[in-house]
C-alpha cells in the first residue's frame, strides 16, 4: 500500500504546482508598490502621511512567466503549506489563491503524514 503515500505526496506538489502557477499569472504584480510619504511643516511639528498604492498587474503574459517571480511564488506556496502568510504584496486574485493554499495544502499535507504513519504503524 505504498501507494496512498505516492499518491497523497503526488496531490500536495500538484496543488503547491497550480498555486505557483496561478500566483505567476494572476497573484503577484509587476512590481512591488513603492510607499509615497508626504507631509507638512508647521512651525515645530511635522506632520507625515505614508501611501502606499493597490498591487496591479501590466503586463502581458511573456513578462508574468519569469524566474523572479517563480522564486517568489514558490516561496509564498510553502509558506502556505505551514499556515503562514507570506506577507507579500498580492493582487486581489493572489490574496484569494494564497487563502485558498493557506487552507487546501495544509490538509494535503496531514493527510500524506497519516498515510505514511499508517503505512509505518503496519
Amino acid at each position: 500500500m505504498l501507494c496512498q503515500q505516492v499518491w497523497a505526496v503526488r496531490w500536495l506538489l500538484a496543488a503547491m504546482s497550480l498555486t505557483i502557477l496561478l500566483l505567476m499569472g494572476f497573484g503577484l504584480p509587476t512590481h512591488d508598490p513603492d510607499p509615497a510619504t508626504t507631509g507638512t511643516l508647521r512651525g515645530s511639528r511635522i506632520s507625515l502621511n505614508t501611501t502606499t498604492p493597490d498591487p496591479a498587474l501590466h503586463d502581458g503574459w511573456a513578462k508574468r512567466i519569469t524566474w523572479a517571480r517563480a522564486e517568489k511564488a514558490t516561496r509564498i506556496a510553502v509558506n502556505s503549506v505551514a499556515f503562514r502568510s507570506s506577507g507579500q504584496n498580492l493582487t486581489t486574485a493572489g490574496t484569494y489563491i494564497e487563502l485558498t493554499s493557506r487552507l487546501l495544502e495544509p490538509t494535503l499535507l496531514a493527510l500524506a503524514a497519516l498515510a505514511i504513519r499508517g503505512r509505518i504503524k503496519r
